[in-house]
């Protein structure tokens, strides 16, 4: 069925006309991500509409505009609930969209949250602490070395070498840094010294299914040890993907067991990914999860693992569309009752 989709979205091109930074936009959007989004669904048969950022959805939902579906790539720009904005106004009109709903985003944005909604699902992750201030740093219980991050970031923004912590006395500091520099608390975890995955999930609840992982190996010419915000901005010359297979890997196989009960224990939709890294013992562990994940065709992580095994762009944003139009039953029977009272 035909469907007219609308397209919710921040442009970094946007941002930075009116004055933000490149690590202050790194989450949003490039020009091509859109257009490429755009003609893959016009290509799949439905019309689109180009809505924007949360701002200008709202204006368009008091202008009386719907749409019969909306794929929403927004990530927002302030507050804990910046990935939950969309949503929520979209809930409010009752007009159904892609990947998850706002509690899941404005849960799986604060780290710290996310993990112990994880620990308590009974899936595998490292343990944590979340600092408010700095001199909390100091009563970390676990052993050196640390890895410390903002606790509500993407993108590897704020994560460099000098995350990785080798002294119980210098967390302090590295707190101090993070927390002046991006004004939130932080994460420090063990860090972890073994192998890193990425896992692609698309479907929601027992319908969801694993895409397939890829290993990150970091080149010599990367910040050696951490996935970090500028490996992560210049990834094809600093970082190599490997695709790897559960059949063929046994630590593979543990750790889609893993990404895909932490999907489904946070209640994640439609499409997104999620981060793994293994312990000194081998085991993967969850790290953190993406429910609004990059959807470049050639840059981003699901659409390359996608593109490693062979699967034409035009099937996941497929996929994406089918698993979302579900809801769209839904919406139309709760409207349907409403109109009944």
């Amino acid at each position: 069925m035909a469907m007219t989709i609308g397209l919710t979205y921040d442009l970094r091109s946007e941002y930075l006309a009116e004055g933000f930074s490149e690590e202050e936009t790194a989450e949003f959007d490039r020009d091509d991500t859109v257009t490429a989004i755009e003609s893959t669904i016009q290509r799949l048969g439905h019309r689109t509409e180009r809505i924007g950022h949360s701002r200008q959805l709202a204006a368009a939902l008091v202008a009386g505009r719907r749409w019969d579906l909306v794929f929403n790539i927004a990530e927002g720009m302030h507050g804990i609930g910046r990935e939950a904005q969309v949503p929520a106004l979209l809930d409010m009109y009752r007009i159904p969209y892609t990947f998850s709903d706002p509690l899941v985003m404005s849960l799986s944005l604060h780290k710290g949250m996310t993990k112990r909604v994880i620990r308590d699902a009974g899936v595998p992750t490292s343990d944590f602490k979340v600092v408010e201030r700095p001199a909390e740093a100091l009563s970390v219980t676990f052993a050196p070395p640390y890895f410390v991050k903002p606790v509500a970031e993407g993108t590897g923004k704020g994560v460099t070498p000098q995350s990785i912590v080798h002294k119980k006395t210098d967390l302090e500091a590295t707190c101090r840094r993070l927390m002046d520099t991006f004004r939130q608390a932080v994460i420090i975890e063990p860090y972890l010294p073994g192998r890193e995955f990425t896992t692609g999930i698309v479907g929601t609840g027992p319908k969801a299914r694993v895409l397939g992982t890829i290993e990150v190996h970091l080149l010599d010419t990367a910040e050696q040890g951490v996935y970090s915000y500028v490996n992560k901005e210049e990834c094809e010359s600093r970082v190599q993907y490997s695709l790897r297979r559960a059949e063929n890997d046994p630590v593979v196989a543990e750790a889609e067991q893993v990404a895909l009960s932490a999907w489904r224990a946070l209640g994640c939709r439609d499409a997104g990914r999620l981060d793994l890294r293994c312990d000194r013992y081998g085991h993967p562990l969850f790290i953190e999860v993406n429910p609004l994940a990059g959807i470049h065709p050639e840059h981003s992580d699901l659409p390359i693992i996608c593109n490693l095994l062979k699967i034409p762009y035009g099937d996941l944003i497929g996929w994406i569309i089918e698993s979302a139009a579900t809801r769209i039953e839904m919406t139309n029977h709760l409207q349907s009752a409403a109109g009944c009272i």
